[in-house]
């Protein structure tokens, strides 16, 4: 009996593990699928959440197009209500703009009409700037279960991962070791033969105008170490 009890035990903790690592692990599939990168070694996606963020989008924005580069912001409904002209200049520039829910939350712990309210919320206040369809969208923290995967595919919206990170959240992180941490992600994925999904921060969920210095300057860096003369730098719809 208590052989069984222990086999049993052991078998709700690993079931609880993976149902774990299924909810915020960015390239578990177990889920449904997601975006995460192509089969290129040498085609890397920037792509930037929390934003419309002032001041830091603007100078981001600066930065992409002295390089002629497109990127992938995921906006928070909220900020898009305070800053639609910021939402503007980012569709201006050119840049794909994905849904990343109203207020940021953990999605695999919420109920599905929150979820749905979060995400219908948010397309709503994209939609209503940009004059089309949002399409894509990315799970704050990363956090999902199957629920959350099919509300947003009910709604027209792709969800999108990552495979590389830059910690830049964190907080009293240097530019430099935001560009170290996605380097190490850039050079796993270039071993197994697979393109970079790169994530940033233009914004931060708690408030509008959290400092993003040094994760403009980190990108910076990335484009000097992979310039594109000799990496291609995709959106993340170039994967879908």
């Amino acid at each position: 009996m208590l052989a069984a009890l222990v086999t049993v035990g052991a078998t709700g903790i690993l079931a609880a593990g993976a149902c774990t690592y299924a909810a915020i692990a960015p390239e578990s599939q177990l889920f449904g699928r997601t975006v995460i990168a192509g089969r290129d070694p040498a085609e890397f996606a920037l792509t930037y959440d929390d934003g419309p963020n002032d001041p830091w989008t603007s100078p981001l924005l600066d930065l992409l197009a002295r390089h002629n580069l497109r990127a992938t912001f995921f906006l928070i409904g909220r900020y898009v209500r305070q800053r639609p002209d910021l939402v503007r200049e980012i569709r201006d520039a050119g840049h794909l703009i994905g849904n990343h829910t109203v207020s940021h939350p953990w999605l695999a712990v919420q109920s599905p009409r929150r979820v749905r309210e979060e995400l219908a919320g948010c397309n709503a206040a994209l939609e209503e700037i940009l004059g089309e369809p949002v399409r894509f969208f990315r799970p704050p923290h990363g956090s999902r279960r199957p629920g959350v995967l099919r509300a947003a595919r009910d709604l027209g919206l792709t969800p999108v991962m990552w495979n590389a990170m830059g910690f830049d959240w964190r907080a009293n992180t240097t530019a430099g070791q935001i560009a170290a941490h996605l380097e190490r992600g850039i050079a796993r994925n270039q071993r197994g033969g697979r393109g970079s999904n790169l994530l940033l921060h233009d914004g931060g969920h708690l408030a509008m105008g959290a400092d993003r210095s040094q994760s403009v300057e980190a990108t910076r860096l990335i484009l000097e170490r992979y310039p594109p003369a000799k990496i291609h730098y995709a959106t993340v719809d170039a994967w879908a």
